[in-house]
């Protein structure tokens, strides 16, 4: 890691007052059994009934899929989405003045250290007490982030599931309630045993956990965004159980539309750590089942505030938690580490260690998204 498990846990529980468990983990009972059927979505409207062994087999695969056993509504609704005008984003971009000097208050040493601690837990698994424990570690830090800001405004809450692990929402209030949402997921797996196998999930989804949470960080610098001053707000998310099937996204935007809330565009960062040797470094901007202007508008992002290049890519349907705001009809996006051949090889096994993570390329992405996120909340014409 290379630090200790045991001295990383311990580190968390002096500063955090959480006690993580040792390893014979502590399991919820769901409410549905292995011989239960969930259904599962492959690809827009094409569904199976599974139990959910077979669930984490397909998992195991490397199969990407939306578990859609309890968002009917948000599913069916997704099919008759009236077609609306596409919302216009800028060809240009227009905050480099703001934006230019808060990059250079991203910190490697922050995120390495909050990773060091994350990765520690035994797993993140959405069902076990790790995983409980590691969200609101997480919760906490996000509160510790807002708190030193001196902010009266930011906030942040936990969204609670029918599973024990809750998803975190970090806000910063703008002048509308039209929202720029960030996300990243929270959780971890072991593919070859889900409830109790050693998951440190360093870069799937460590990585952009603490990537989206250094940019809310350096965003929170900006004294204009502080007093709540931008056209538009901005959210961080951190979804829980998204290895379960983006069970904690759906739930958050099926929320979101169930209420009216208005979100103008979402990014995901899922995995933003690991340079494969011998390649060109450079992040991968997904282009299938995303929203085309928004994209777009990332690639310009990517060309003024980052040091290395993108290249285009495809992860296939519900690779991750944007295909939920997707459902929901909100413009969303997606950029990971690199082209898809070239992601790491270790994710969803006990081999993701921090070891395998390169800060500095978590900074190229933390430097996208702070310049995201401030472009975006600063257009007024969304």
């Amino acid at each position: 890691m290379k630090i200790s498990v045991i001295a990383l846990a311990l580190s968390a529980q002096l500063a955090f007052a959480l006690t993580i468990p040792k390893p014979n983990v502590e399991i919820e009972t769901p409410t549905r059994t292995a011989r239960t059927l969930f259904t599962i979505e492959f690809a827009p409207g094409e569904t199976r009934d599974v139990t959910e062994t077979e669930k984490w087999e397909l998992m195991k695969a490397g199969t990407h899929f939306m578990d859609i056993t309890n968002y009917g509504d948000l599913h069916e609704a997704s099919q008759n989405i009236a077609i609306k005008a596409a919302i216009a984003f800028p060809t240009k971009l227009a905050a480099q003045p703001s934006v230019t000097p808060l990059l250079a208050k991203l910190d490697k040493s922050n995120i390495e250290s909050n990773l060091e601690t994350y990765a520690a837990f035994h797993n993140r698994y959405y069902r076990s007490s790790y995983g409980k424990q590691a969200a609101d570690w997480l919760f906490s830090k996000v509160q510790e982030v807002i708190t030193a800001s001196g902010s009266s405004l930011a906030s942040a809450r936990q969204f609670s599931h029918s599973w024990s692990q809750s998803s975190v929402i970090a806000t910063i209030p703008g002048q509308s309630n039209s929202t720029i949402v960030i996300g990243a997921h929270l959780d971890s797996i072991n593919g070859a045993n889900p409830s109790s196998g050693r998951a440190p999930g360093a870069d799937d989804d460590g990585s952009g956990t603490m990537t989206i949470l250094e940019a809310m960080r350096v965003l929170l610098t900006d004294p204009w965004t502080l007093s709540g001053q931008a056209p538009n707000t901005i959210e961080f998310h951190w979804y829980s159980a998204e290895e379960g099937g983006l069970l904690g996204s759906q739930a958050i935007f099926t929320d979101y539309k169930n209420k009216g809330r208005v979100v103008k565009a979402m990014l995901q960062q899922d995995m933003t750590g690991y340079v494969k040797s011998g390649t060109k470094e450079s992040v991968g901007v997904i282009t299938d089942y995303v929203d085309t202007g928004l994209t777009e508008f990332i690639k310009i992002v990517i060309d003024e505030y980052c040091d290395i290049p993108y290249v285009e890519t495809k992860c296939g349907y519900a690779c991750s938690d944007h295909a939920s705001a997707s459902k929901a009809g909100y413009p969303s996006s997606f950029v990971i580490e690199a082209s898809m051949e070239n992601i790491s090889g270790s994710i969803h096994t006990d081999r993701d260690t921090i070891s395998t993570v390169n800060f500095d390329h978590m900074i190229q992405h933390a430097k996208m998204t702070t310049g995201f996120g401030y472009e975006l909340a600063w257009t007024t014409e969304l």
